[in-house]
């Protein structure tokens, strides 16, 4: 095989896979890395990834286009899956994979390799989008074939010289960008136990967050944060701003069960405060700028578009079709919303648009009603018409019809001759 590209992340899995894939292969690997806001995790990873063994090592800046061409589409469709998860790992795989796919492209590599394992969903995301953007690419998954289990590939690294990331002493797998962070594996795997609290580096407990009550105001234009506070800033920078301030005030932690692509119920932790209050602040606008029939078609296409990213289906005509329909909606979410912070608490308590469908005219019960309450009568007997004639032709109410002894007799007849 000519030339890996590996996606390389600077811990355990990925370090040893450099060597081990060198070895299987008898071929050059190039490491890749793809910054989506990871932070220090990526301090001195260019260097890291050669001082293991690869021929070559990319560093590459996705944080701006992983902002504007992923995040803010989920966050336009209202996609969280089951309810919780704002899917910023989900999210991160299909950019990683594109890039890969564009420097194997790059350096005429036959095949691109990842550290997932085959348990969880991420080897999904990656391979089928993989597929999707070149099928002519060879896909490799070390973690899927050596069958080591960490204690052993910590012996493989130290029998091969291959320097041993300081994470490997934590229990927990974490993954990180720039939309949030997940934590999985020690005692963490016992859904009944309570998380410790050094497991969060984005966010703060409610014990230790601030006393002190924040209001926050955020800016859209057409669906897509502008401003915080008043202050306009490019999106990773809102972005952080707004984890800043939402992590200190406990908000944005997330305990939940959730069903895996693979069949499996897994028990994740998460922190995602800056996706947690754009979240609950998009929600409000669209409240007040869409009717009520488009919300709940919207809702409804939402949950799709969740399940569609956390699934891996990102490069499908049904994305492209859902964020078509999404964009159309987004022309009328333009606005403020400003939010109360307290105590891992997130709550709106304001909200204006020059597009508002909400007209105080109509609204009131004080002077200025405009309401006419005099039309009431007549949606009432009209809307309620199916109701009162169902009722008079049905007057039994569902499984309690009443049968004559006569009919009953010839259903029993029937029943015999059958």
């Amino acid at each position: 095989m000519e030339r890996i590209v590996l996606a390389y992340s600077g811990g355990l899995d990925t370090s040893v896979a450099v060597k081990w894939l060198v070895d299987r292969y008898e071929t050059e690997v190039i490491a890749v890395t793809i910054d989506l806001g990871q932070g220090k995790e990526l301090d001195d990873v260019r260097e890291r990834a050669l001082a293991v063994g690869a021929s070559r090592a990319h560093v590459v800046d996705a944080r701006e286009e992983f902002a504007r061409e992923f995040i803010v589409p989920s966050l336009q469709a209202g996609a969280i899956y089951e309810e919780q998860y704002p899917l910023a790992t989900a999210l991160g795989r299909p950019l990683i994979a594109k890039k890969l796919v564009e420097i194997a492209e790059l350096e005429n590599a036959g095949a691109i390799a990842h550290g997932c394992t085959g348990k969880g969903n991420d080897q999904v995301r990656m391979d089928v989008s993989v597929r999707a953007l070149n099928s002519t690419i060879s896909l490799v998954a070390p973690a899927r074939e050596w069958g080591m289990t960490r204690p052993e590939e910590i012996q493989y690294a130290q029998k091969h010289g291959i320097p041993i990331p300081n994470s490997v002493d934590s229990p927990y797998s974490t993954d990180s960008n720039l939309w949030g962070r997940s934590i999985e594996c020690g005692v963490l795997e016992d859904p009944w136990t309570e998380p410790p609290d050094d497991i969060y580096a984005l966010t703060k407990s409610a014990s230790e967050a601030s006393n002190e009550t924040a209001y926050v105001e955020i800016d859209f234009k057409q669906g897509v944060p502008t401003s915080v506070n008043g202050v306009m800033m490019p999106l990773t920078e809102l972005i952080n701003s707004l984890e800043t301030i939402a992590g200190g005030h406990g908000v944005g932690r997330i305990d939940m069960v959730e069903n895996r692509l693979v069949g499996i119920k897994s028990r994740e932790i998460y922190e995602a405060p800056a996706a947690v209050v754009l979240h609950v602040a998009h929600r409000a606008l669209e409240a007040l700028t869409i009717p009520r029939d488009l919300s709940r078609l919207k809702a409804e296409l939402g949950r799709t578009y969740a399940d569609l990213i956390y699934n891996g289906l990102w490069f499908t005509p049904t994305r492209e079709a859902l964020d078509a329909f999404t964009l159309n909606v987004q022309k009328r979410v333009t606005g403020t919303v400003r939010l109360k912070l307290f105590k891992g608490v997130c709550s709106v308590v304001g909200r204006k648009s020059p597009l508002a469908l909400y007209d105080s005219s109509l609204a009131t019960y004080d002077e200025g009603d405009r309401f006419d309450h005099a039309a009431a009568e007549g949606f009432i007997k009209i809307w309620g018409l199916p109701v009162e004639t169902a009722a008079a032709v049905q007057p039994n109410e569902v499984g309690q019809v009443e049968v004559s002894s006569e009919s009953a007799s010839v259903t029993a007849e029937e029943s015999v001759n059958d």
